[in-house]
């Protein structure tokens, strides 16, 4: 990493010490503030832009975590804020579409709200819990020792520095903390551009009953894909009560764009008409953003006392799942940050940071580049091959297995132990106690490990008790039980479980490993 900036000899550089420095203040970095702040820990985040996003990007969070949100008591909050909590259950996927209308339960949850509106959202709970955020503050150096971290920051008032046990690059994908830690960040960015709006369509266009339209001068245009010579036009209802209609283009172009340079009504029309040879008439948009896709994985997500996490660690080839990956690379860093800094962290705790969520990447780089190999061509060949496997997604379980792929919710941490829910995320049950009913996500609000009794097991409720307060401990009765025990990360991923009527010796041995494995001796 480089040494520290020059700002000028005749200066006194003020300083500040933090537990943890936060570098960026979008969805993974105002997630991870708030997961810190509810341990207590003291953190800073840092962001060059000098007013909140407002760049248009993602429209929706999806997947696992919703269910993280819920752990945290968060959910109910985001849905009253999203104003469209259940968007229809049909997911585009690299040229064809995944469609759980005809599940009795949808594989894939998604909840309708623009990104801006999810980082005022974080943004609000992190300050509630303490976090300090400053923006138009840009951290311009790095360094670090085998005892702190210390960033260099131009802010408004002029140059300070930060001194902390830890900074994380929540940075974006084009990362400065991620340059100056020198970790590489290998892939390709794809030679297309994309440009979609949500717009009020004009009066002289017919809605037709199927989603598609009429525009006079050309006629008819079929909701979903429509493939030209010169690219894709995407043409979708957004709600069935109004003229508000979501539009598409994807073209081949090699040019760099600036994404935080608005699109303009103007350059998504001219779009249309390269597209679809055709002027169609749009009314007032809604929403208008623009972006390229990039396949890229940094090589390690950790170097010493620097973490990255977001799209400062990973960007993907598809849509769909960039958010909630990077939030939840956040909420698997923050309680292993926590832990440290509180004395009871095992010694490679923070080192499985990379290993689960580099493995995550890769899960979703998996489904990802398999929509960018699918969306691609336009030859008779692709277009067969994207029938076959619109095909294949009829059938059942083809079909939710590819939601759970596409939402991360069939993650499955590598982790010893026998047990088929060790590495899953714990599923939410409703537990009957002495004190009423319950459910799991209640008792992950605190983000705390938790021992989860659900058989009167006193004996390993016994052993846990050698870990309090570190440990919760919870008895609870459910019906058709999963196991004997359930031992909950703070993120939520099981670290242990007990089978039915195990054993003590042998459930006991396997619960202290697990114990001393991820909550120290």
């Amino acid at each position: 990493m480089q040494g520290p900036a020059t700002f000028g000899s005749d200066k006194i550089m003020q300083e500040m010490t933090t537990d943890v420095i936060v570098v960026g203040a979008g969805p993974a970095g105002l997630m991870l503030a708030g997961e810190l702040g509810r341990t207590g820990v003291r953190l800073l985040v840092l962001e060059r832009r000098v007013q909140p996003g407002t760049a248009q990007k993602a429209s929706g969070l999806g997947g696992r975590i919703l269910d993280v949100l819920r752990f945290r008591g968060l959910l109910d909050r985001m849905t009253a804020v999203s104003g469209d909590p259940s968007p229809k259950p049909i997911f585009p996927f690299g040229g064809v579409h995944l469609d759980f209308t005809g599940l009795d339960e949808t594989p894939m949850h998604a909840m309708a709200i623009p990104q801006a509106r999810v980082e005022e959202f974080l943004a609000e709970d992190a300050v509630n819990l303490g976090a300090e955020i400053r923006r138009g503050h840009e951290v311009v150096a790095v360094t670090q020792d085998d005892d702190a971290v210390i960033a260099e920051v131009n802010g408004p008032d002029g140059p300070y520095r930060v001194r902390a046990r830890y900074l994380v690059g929540c940075d974006g994908g084009c990362s400065r903390i991620r340059e100056l830690a020198g970790i590489e960040f290998p892939g390709r960015t794809y030679p297309e551009v994309n440009r979609l709006a949500v717009v009020a369509v004009h009066e002289s266009v017919t809605v037709l009953a199927d989603g598609g339209i009429e525009v006079p001068g050309v006629g008819r245009i079929d909701p979903g894909f429509t493939r030209t010579d010169n690219g894709v036009f995407a043409l979708g209802r957004v709600s069935s009560e109004d003229r508000v209609m979501f539009f598409q283009t994807t073209e081949n172009d090699d040019a760099e764009y600036d994404n935080y340079e608005p699109l303009t009504m103007a350059e998504l029309g001219d779009s249309v008409r390269r597209v679809l040879g055709a002027e169609v008439p749009l009314g007032a948009p809604t929403r208008l953003s623009r972006y390229q896709f990039q396949d890229r994985q940094a090589e390690n997500y950790r170097v010493g006392r620097v973490f990255l996490a977001g799209d400062a660690a990973h960007l993907l080839p598809a849509t769909g799942a960039a958010m909630n990956l990077g939030m939840t690379d956040s909420v698997n860093l923050a309680w292993k940050l926590a832990a440290d800094i509180g004395g009871w962290a095992p010694a490679d705790l923070l080192d499985t940071y990379h290993s689960e969520r580099h493995f995550a990447g890769g899960r979703a780089l998996l489904q990802t580049r398999a929509q960018a190999a699918l969306r691609q061509g336009q030859d008779p060949a692709a277009e067969a091959l994207r029938a076959v496997f619109q095909e294949l997604l009829a059938d059942e379980p083809a079909l939710r297995r590819m939601g759970a792929l596409v939402a991360g919710t069939d993650l499955r941490y590598p982790a010893p132990g026998t047990h088929s829910l060790t590495g899953t995320f714990a599923p939410d049950l409703i537990l009957h106690t002495d004190q009423g009913t319950t459910t799991v996500a209640e008792l992950m609000h605190a983000a705390r490990p938790v021992l989860l009794d659900l058989a009167d097991r006193a004996d390993l409720r016994e052993i846990v008790g050698e870990w309090a307060p570190r440990v919760e401990i919870h008895s609870a009765k459910t019906v058709d039980r999963p196991a004997d025990a359930l031992l909950i990360r703070p993120d939520g991923h099981i670290a242990w479980a007990a089978t039915i009527d195990e054993p003590s010796d042998t459930a006991a041995a396997d619960l202290r490993v697990a114990l001393t494995r991820w909550f120290g001796v």
